[in-house]
């Protein structure tokens, strides 16, 4: 690993927090064997250079002790281990929540303790308790609506005890935790909702929550969605398999989840320590709740005491969290497919409304027999046959101009043909050194004026055909294409519907090859392939010698691979250039070096900021993802906002 891609000093800086989740190998009622089998734990913690851990539901002794809880000599030991485990965190650099029976004024609680860094900092008591079917909770512990004082005393001293305490980190500001027990999440209003509301973006459940045929699924989803509503992360921590079985199997099912995504998720019923670790972007949570306005509008019903932690935190080097490449694809075939297919629909039914709001039944595309044409000619006959319109009303031209190579013309036709729609090839190039006479342009001199008036003339004869058969240009610009700019104003940056605006180009191809192999075989799925395989380029510059294509798109603006990861996290979460430059370095590490991220990431910013005056003119078209840039709808922006601010900490690369 070279140095510039040494990731280690800005883990902190853009927002990520290192948690574990740990179920421990444990004994039923033996205190000090729990204790001493959590303080082992330290050393895998502080290998991974974690400094925040769970742990289970009553994990200092056990939650099957059943009666048990009412022994004296259970519950003196379990102040006595509180004690080792204050004295272990301070030499470990920890703070750790730990589950255990804290008695008080003639009532025993089933709590969750905060211990930070050598100091018992919080108790936080179960609200719900579980008491039906295998359930007993209500014969041992008192609900935490019953406690009757805010501090209590633990080894002679004083500790916050309630439901009403959240927790913030001094070396991390920003970061609040809060901190529910088991039965709390089931509750049709879970405590984590209150303490969300009042701040709190990671949310910490111990459980002990027995298995049973099929639970794990709900338990999974119900730790998904409650992320999600909560617009938080949260931990869950559950007992595992050497609880008793008298009756029932505990698994130590430990899950970690982010927003609605599950992260991190253990193999269970592991007898020996099971632990699982996981990078939160407590950063995008909290751009997250920004953005929304219905977090915005929520009002905390529920008063906080807040507690302040001094806990120091490490900075890894590298991310336990997958960054995706490609945040538009799935990585799985299933999911990428399913996704393809929905958009598709999205497309189709878009298209179909306008059509039918406008009473017409011909549209005209610009065919050149690349990706994004080719696309729109797929929606196009999909729409009419939604609609059983005669596909001849679709007129595909193709219009070759000084760049247009044999491959893609000829996939064109043969694609056209193939789908049985109108076909028509216009050659420009008599029209277009026409002009170039009119305007005193050499004809030999490949510039922009050479490039974009072959753009222009093809959107000229499509707007004029389209008034002399009564029907629409279909657009086929894409969204990395809208936001970089890459489009002819007044060129093919206009049309009367822009059907691929709300589709990145690194999903365009796999939403192709979904149609080649769902929607159609033989002929149509092989010239698609073909198109697929075929290199991105506008085609406008002459091609080599060999006639094939010179003038490819990502030589010049870079790949799109990484153009559209930047678009992601700079529309969707708002990320500063030094974060999006370090998630990218995460990602592609392999691929590219630091300084080439660098020198594209710079290319996308300034191209965003400089083609802003073509998005707020442009046509309508359908979203279809998270991201979106209409000027109608999820992005507004001033044409002449300066880039400066987003470039200048890219200049020392």
């Amino acid at each position: 690993m070279s140095k510039e891609n040494n990731l280690s000093s800005d883990f902190k800086k853009y927002g990520f927090v290192r948690i574990a989740i740990l179920s421990p190998e444990m004994r039923v009622g033996d205190v000090y064997f729990n204790t001493e089998a959590i303080v082992r734990s330290f050393t895998l913690l502080k290998e991974k250079k974690c400094n925040l851990a769970l742990f289970p539901e009553l994990s200092l002794t056990g939650y099957t002790c059943g009666d048990l809880f009412f022994q004296k000599k259970l519950l003196e030991s379990v102040i006595n281990a509180i004690a080792i485990l204050e004295n272990e965190t301070k030499k470990a650099n920890l703070t750790i929540v730990v589950g255990a029976p804290i008695s008080s004024n003639g009532r025993l609680f089933n709590t969750a303790l905060l211990i930070s860094n050598g100091s018992l900092k919080g108790i936080i008591p179960k609200t719900y308790l579980a008491n039906s079917n295998e359930y007993y909770e209500e014969r041992w512990f008192s609900s935490a609506s019953d406690y009757i004082e805010n501090e209590i005393y633990i080894n002679n001293r004083k500790v916050p005890f309630g439901t009403d305490i959240l927790f913030d980190f001094v070396d991390f500001p920003g970061l609040r935790l809060g901190i529910e027990i088991c039965e709390d999440l089931w509750a049709i209003i879970p405590p984590s909702l209150y303490q969300s509301s009042s701040g709190a973006n990671l949310i910490f459940n111990l459980s002990a929550s027995s298995e049973f045929l099929s639970k794990v699924d709900y338990r999974r989803e119900l730790v998904k969605s409650q992320s999600a509503r909560c617009l938080s992360a949260y931990a869950y921590c559950s007992s595992g398999p050497n609880e008793s079985t008298t009756d029932l199997v505990y698994s130590g099912h430990c899950i970690i989840a982010e927003n609605g995504v599950v992260l991190n998720e253990n193999e269970r019923f592991n007898f020996k320590t099971n632990a699982i670790f996981s990078d939160i972007d407590i950063q995008k949570l909290n751009h997250e709740r920004i953005k929304n306005n219905s977090y915005g509008f929520s009002k905390s019903l529920k008063a906080f005491r807040i507690v302040s932690l001094d806990q120091k935190f490490d900075s890894p080097e590298y991310l336990l969290r997958d960054i995706n490449k490609t945040p538009f694809v799935p990585a799985s075939l299933n999911e990428r497919n399913a996704k393809c297919k929905e958009i598709f629909e999205i497309q189709t039914t878009a298209l179909a409304k306008r059509l039918l709001h406008l009473n017409i039944d011909k549209v005209l595309i610009g065919l050149s027999g690349g990706l994004d044409s080719t696309l729109a000619l797929l929606v196009a006959v999909n729409t009419f046959k939604k609609l059983k319109y005669p596909l001849s009303k679709i007129i595909c031209l193709n219009m070759p101009g000084f760049g247009t190579t044999k491959t893609t013309k000829d996939n064109a036709k043969l694609l056209a043909n193939h789908l049985k729609v109108s076909y028509k090839e216009i050659d420009i190039k008599r029209s277009v050194n026409l002009h170039f006479e009119d305007i005193k342009q050499p004809s030999d001199k490949t510039d922009i004026v050479f490039e974009n008036a072959q753009a222009r003339e093809r959107t000229q004869i499509l707007m004029d055909m389209a008034n002399q058969v009564g029907g629409i240009v279909l657009g086929t610009g894409d969204l990395s294409e809208i936001a970089l700019g890459w489009s002819t104003y007044n060129g093919d940056h206009m049309s009367m519907y822009g059907i691929n605006a709300g589709v990145p180009k690194t999903l365009i191809k796999y939403i192709i090859q979904w149609c080649a192999d769902v929607n159609f075989s033989g002929k149509i799925s092989e010239i698609l392939n073909d198109i697929i395989d075929t290199p991105i380029s506008p085609e406008l510059l002459p091609a080599d010698s060999k006639g094939r294509i010179q003038q490819k798109t990502e030589d010049y603006i870079g790949p799109f691979v990484l153009h559209d990861f930047f678009l992601y996290n700079f529309v969707r979460f708002g990320f500063e250039p030094n974060k999006i430059l370090y998630l990218a370095n995460n990602a592609f590490r392999k691929e590219f070096k630091s300084k080439e991220i660098a020198k594209w990431l710079k290319v996308f910013y300034e191209r965003f900021f400089q083609n802003q005056f073509k998005r707020n003119c442009m046509t309508d078209g359908v979203k279809v993802g998270t991201v979106a840039l209409s000027p109608r709808g999820d992005w507004r922006m001033p044409s002449d906002a300066s880039v400066e601010l987003w470039i200048t900490d890219l200049e020392n690369y």
